[in-house]
């Protein structure tokens, strides 16, 4: 039986089995669910011009852990429309609907957890749901845990309305529309599919460049689309040629991007307050149910202590505090310009306030001292409230930087200020422990390593730099080694197998150690794949590396930010450990023309400052969500100059990378 025959022979037996099941329920009483039906019209174009598909075979699926299940089916009628009647309106998954157009070509929309009443089926759904669900679209099916299903679908959300089929408001409106070339991107893809439903050959050439290297091809056109989400770099001169094939939907890409990502860009606060825009956003922590927590430096447009953290939705809308949720802005418990310091135990988020900016009104320290800089850290509850004190906690750490929470509770503090790394036994401020390292320094980073020991980067202090070790023995910290490294080492992540990777901003390197401190490789640091003055890194579920670029710290330098992914320890046959897989530029997000606003509509540099049109700037940090979205810090502006000199450096909000990576294994932190 050849492929077709198969394919048809398995819609029929789905339909007798779905008949049969229908006719079962009826006998048993259960038609007293009242069951409802769900609205659809599966069309080919719609922005320009959209055309009704008639005869295409719909199908209604909950995706699981494993194979999806098909709670209805339904065929288009001359008007592309359909209806299927369903009993259960809600999952703890998510629903979706699939169209199978014509041999290999599938659409598909993504609904959530809750069906609604109606949906279109076109090409633009199907290019978010292969991106949102890139993670859990792997085998020609969605399928996946509910938690990171459900995350996706809010992701889905912000590039498409699955009602009309059309770009979403998210994606029509600043910081996106064409202020990055994302909005547009979606609209080439689209039309590429378009192109696919006339013309078989054409979605031939997408199945050949969609084809992982060593893997099997594509079995339909979603897959292939969510195979290019998650490896954006490959054939993309071939791809462009494909999506000028049709015009369905306008305006699309005028130049070739340097990669297929799709970015959602975020700068809303929660509040447009001129002391209260988002500022220099500095590192990020994810808590069990998604919300992300991120610090921020600065007050926008000038250098001085912001007094106010960030939280934002799963989906990147600032978190509203319903149903006891945190409210972004963050303020109260003596919040003053938190930096990298950011971490999230069983009951408590903390951040590391550092202080900025040198005049009276933004001093760097909070309470009248006799000694320099903040010393001070601030915890709050998961759902938002402050729980240290108006000046928060003082003595100890020095201008907090990065932080780090253990499996026992014990929260670890980089003191930058005073060369010293602190530990909060089991959580409590009031009985910490210290190491003094004495001779330069300035730690900077902390990573948690699986026997409860704590790697801590050094990011002061001349060239060579030190990274260190460190265990808590009887109530003790104690050094088990400090070694040379690199040149104001920066942001650290552990991979599966305990090795540690370290972006090193000041030689522009990612250094790969063992578990014992020694280099992982000959010569194992690493330049390649757009890397450019390293500062945040993390390590994937498939431990891959990615890498948050600053760029050059030269008066003369207006830096376009750019992402970097390294092969890891799992590196496949021809590929070597530390071998770039984003292009040399590294993912970067062009402007598609369009001037960079904040989120109360001024110019990124104010009214009487240049237009900039950067949206991905100076990055300081990058994490992976559970749906495997990137998120990328904008912590300084592009230009340099005005940056220092004008006193103006907070970076506007985060980019987030959608379905690029893949989730982390445990929880994210």
């Amino acid at each position: 039986m050849n492929k077709i025959s198969m394919k048809n022979y398995l819609i029929t037996i789905t339909r007798v089995l779905l008949t049969g099941a229908a006719i079962l329920l009826a006998a048993e009483g259960v038609s007293s669910a009242n069951p409802r039906s769900l609205s659809g019209v599966v069309q080919t174009g719609g922005t320009t011009s959209s055309q009704p598909l008639p005869n295409v075979h719909v199908s209604l699926f909950e995706a699981t852990t494993e194979e999806p299940t098909i709670l209805g089916q339904a065929t288009t009628d001359g008007s592309g429309r359909f209806s299927i009647r369903y009993t259960r309106s809600t999952s703890h998954s998510i629903f979706f609907v699939q169209a199978d157009v014509s041999e290999g070509v599938e659409f598909v929309t993504v609904l959530g957890p809750s069906l609604p009443i109606s949906v279109t089926i076109n090409e633009l759904t199907t290019v978010a749901a292969s991106y949102s669900m890139a993670q859990f679209l792997r085998t020609g099916v969605i399928s996946g845990n509910s938690f990171g299903l459900q995350i996706a679908a809010g992701m889905n959300d912000n590039i498409v309305a699955f009602a009309t089929g059309q770009s979403s408001p998210v994606l029509l409106s600043s910081p996106n529309a064409d202020q990055t070339n994302s909005l547009r991107s979606t609209r080439s893809l689209a039309n590429l599919l378009a192109a696919c439903v006339n013309d078989p050959t054409v979605t031939a050439n997408l199945f050949d460049l969609t084809t992982p290297a060593g893997g099997p091809p594509p079995n339909n056109t979603a897959q292939a689309l969510a195979n290019l989400a998650r490896d954006p770099g490959q054939n993309v001169v071939r791809i462009f040629a494909l999506t000028l094939l049709s015009d369905l939907y306008d305006p699309p890409l005028v130049t070739m991007p340097d990669a297929w990502t799709v970015t959602v860009k975020i700068n809303d606060s929660g509040s447009d307050e001129p002391d209260r825009l988002i500022s220099g956003p500095g590192n990020i922590a994810f808590d069990r149910r998604g919300y992300a927590w991120v610090t921020n430096n600065t007050v926008q447009g000038t250098p001085c202590s912001g007094r106010f953290n960030l939280v934002f939705k799963p989906n990147g809308q600032p978190a509203d505090g319903t149903n006891g949720t945190p409210r972004s802005p963050l303020t109260g418990g003596g919040v003053l310009g938190a930096g990298y310091g950011v971490t999230i135990d069983n009951h408590s988020v903390w951040f590391g306030n550092f202080g900025w900016g040198d005049s009276d009104h933004c001093s760097p320290t909070p309470i009248p001292s006799p000694s320099p800089g903040n010393g001070s850290v601030s915890r709050f509850t998961l759902t938002g409230m402050p729980v240290s004190p108006p000046d928060a906690y003082q003595g100890g750490p020095v201008r907090a930087q990065g932080m780090a929470a253990d499996a026992d509770g014990n929260i670890w503090i980089s003191s930058f200020g005073n060369n010293s790394v602190f530990v909060f036994k089991h959580g409590n401020p009031y009985q910490s422990v210290g190491f003094d390292q004495q001779v330069g320094g300035g730690p900077f980073d902390i990573a948690i390593a699986a026997d409860g020991s704590a790697w801590v980067t050094n990011g002061l202090g001349s060239p060579p730099a030190t990274i260190a070790k460190y265990a808590l023995v009887n109530g003790e910290l104690v050094q088990q080694f400090r070694h040379l490294l690199g040149d104001q080492l920066r942001g650290i992540s552990l991979d599966s197998q305990g090795n540690a990777w370290v972006a090193s901003q000041g030689d522009g390197f990612v250094y790969a150690l063992g578990p014992d401190g020694a280099e992982l490789c000959h010569s194992c640091q690493f330049n390649r794949g757009g890397i450019d003055g390293p500062w945040g890194i993390t390590v994937d579920g498939e431990d891959n590396i990615w890498v948050g670029n600053f760029g050059p710290l030269r008066l003369r330098s207006n830096f376009m930010g750019r992402l970097t992914k390294l092969w890891g320890v799992n590196a496949p046959p021809g590929h070597n450990v530390g071998d770039p897989i984003s292009p040399r530029t590294g993912y970067t997000v062009p402007s598609a023309g369009s001037e960079v606003l904040l989120h109360d509509g001024q110019p990124l540099y104010g009214l009487s400052g240049p237009p900039c049109f950067i949206p991905m700037m100076r990055s300081t940090d990058v994490n992976i969500d559970h749906a495997g979205n990137l998120w990328l810090i904008n912590n300084w502006k592009p230009d340099f100059a005005i940056d220092t000199i004008g006193g103006n450096p907070g970076g506007d909000g985060i980019i987030i990378f959608v379905g690029l990576a893949a989730p982390p294994t445990t929880q994210v932190h």
